[in-house]
């Protein structure tokens, strides 16, 4: 466990706790994170972030110097810096197990904890879960389009910044990607490292077969020659073949990278030069600004491309900049315990479920997932019994539903008083879980583009306490 600086928080977020300090009203409270729209135009996002999450919340502290820093602005009084000093993050963590997919307004994860521990956390919750949950659905949308072929995370020098880099890093593994060019990330989350040259090698030598023939002498078994730093067809491909020979004497094989130009023109042409003389397991790389539009466009033209390395779209997001996770207040200590609480909007969209909820996700006959059901704490769903469900922005809409014997409660026990439940696995055990959950929907709920929009609902209970809270908070005012 590393120490995380506990001013990781919006600023705002420091005033309301040492106001709640200050009143008394360091009472129990639950939070739940959840996202109000897939990105990217997709169907499905991929829960990333949660073993960086619990790890920084274990080590969250008010170091001695950020104690200082805070006093000094004027603002907060002694006793609540004394307080800080022995800050602890103390509550408990549910959550979709990392690498769950998951649908808009549905918890990701709940935080149980008082008030001013669960208000002080919430930047660091969004920041990291955001981020990594953005870059892990790229990724799982660009393996989606490549159709099985490998997946190389090229992002390092395009990432915002050094923790980004390593962050998308981690995401995209998870999300899918077979290896990073990313040494630390390598070392710091144990992914395979990949690369192979930069046109700086090639430009180094006197010529370009030179280049080839140094790099094949040290590197035997991992040998992608970049082919396009003067011409791909002219020379590039001419020269890697020549190199290539004298590899293919000693038993090895190598590839070729295409990383400018008309990639499906130049990929045909060089695998056409390739087998012609005799070199049909050579693979071909392709990169430059890829993104899952043009790798699925390159994948249904046939283009013969075995890998594609991918960064700046990979580790950005591309064209969309953010995930679109929230962190609501859902139910806070009352004179009989926890009661619900709810945000009310205009917009019914962005009216909040509330109350201590569980995700239960439905299966079909079909053994594909059927809908994902918000459910009130406490409530059960049998199977075989039919049952309603409800839109959750409260509209008219509703569907009928006989469940089957499958039924699963997502959200699980990921921290309690403030300690991990259980040591984080290998990061290719979250890989995998993505693939598995992936491979529980419908394609149609996966495709790039236009996908089929999935079912998340809630129960008549949930539906009618929403309306009982916001018949009440219309007619007190709040």
């Amino acid at each position: 466990m590393s120490e995380v600086s506990a001013l990781f928080t919006d600023f705002y977020e420091l005033t309301m706790a040492q106001g709640y300090w200050k009143l008394g009203m360091d009472h129990r409270a639950v939070f739940d994170m959840f996202f109000r729209r897939q990105p990217f135009g997709g169907g499905f996002s991929v829960f990333a972030g949660l073993g960086t999450l619990l790890d920084a919340l274990e080590g969250f502290r008010f170091q001695a110097e950020d104690l200082a820093y805070l006093e000094g602005l004027g603002i907060f009084d002694r006793g609540f810096i004394a307080y800080l000093a022995d800050f602890r993050f103390s509550g408990d963590v549910w959550a979709f197990p990392e690498g769950s997919v998951v649908f808009p307004q549905e918890p990701l994860l709940r935080v149980h904890a008082d008030l001013i521990q669960a208000q002080i956390v919430e930047g660091l919750v969004l920041n990291t879960i955001n981020f990594q949950s953005l870059i892990a659905t790229k990724t799982a949308r660009i393996a989606l389009a490549s159709n099985g072929g490998g997946i190389m995370e090229f992002g390092l020098r395009r990432a915002q910044g050094q923790d980004g880099a390593l962050s998308a890093s981690r995401a995209a593994y998870i999300g899918g990607a077979a290896g990073t060019s990313n040494t630390l990330a390598g070392r710091t989350f144990g992914i395979p490292v990949m690369g192979t040259m930069a046109h700086s090698w090639v430009m180094s030598f006197p010529s370009e077969l030179e280049a080839f023939d140094a790099y094949a002498g040290l590197y035997p078994d991992k040998t992608v020659f970049l082919i396009d730093t003067y011409d791909t067809l002219e020379s590039g491909i001419g020269n890697a073949i020549e190199a290539g020979r004298k590899l293919a004497a000693k038993g090895r094989n190598f590839g070729v990278r295409l990383d400018s130009g008309d990639v499906q023109y130049l990929s045909e042409r060089v695998r056409e030069r390739l087998d012609a003389e005799g070199f049909p397991k050579a693979t071909i790389t392709a990169s430059n600004e890829l993104t899952e539009q043009i790798v699925q466009q390159l994948r249904s033209s046939r283009a013969p491309i075995d890998n594609w390395g991918i960064g700046t779209h990979m580790v950005t997001g591309g064209d969309e900049a953010s995930f679109t996770g929230v962190y609501k207040l859902a139910a806070k200590e009352g004179q009989g315990g926890l009661e619900p609480t709810m945000k009310v909007s205009d917009n019914p969209e962005k009216s909040t479920n509330p109350g201590v909820k569980q995700v239960w996700r439905l299966y079909g006959e079909d053994g594909l997932a059927a809908a994902d059901i918000l459910a009130m704490e406490g409530e059960t769903i049998v199977p075989g019994v039919p049952r309603i469900f409800h839109h959750p922005s409260m509209d008219y809409r509703q569907f009928r539903f006989v469940p089957t014997e499958r039924i699963e409660a997502k959200l699980v026990p990921a921290m309690k008083a403030g300690k991990r439940t259980a040591a984080e696995g290998p990061l290719s055990a979250i890989r995998d879980l993505v693939r598995a959950n992936l491979a529980e929907f419908d394609g149609t709920y996966k495709r790039i583009l236009n996908p089929h929009l999935y079912k998340v609902s809630i129960t008549e209970d949930l539906r009618r306490l929403k309306t009982t809270l916001m018949e009440g908070y219309l007619k007190g005012g709040g």
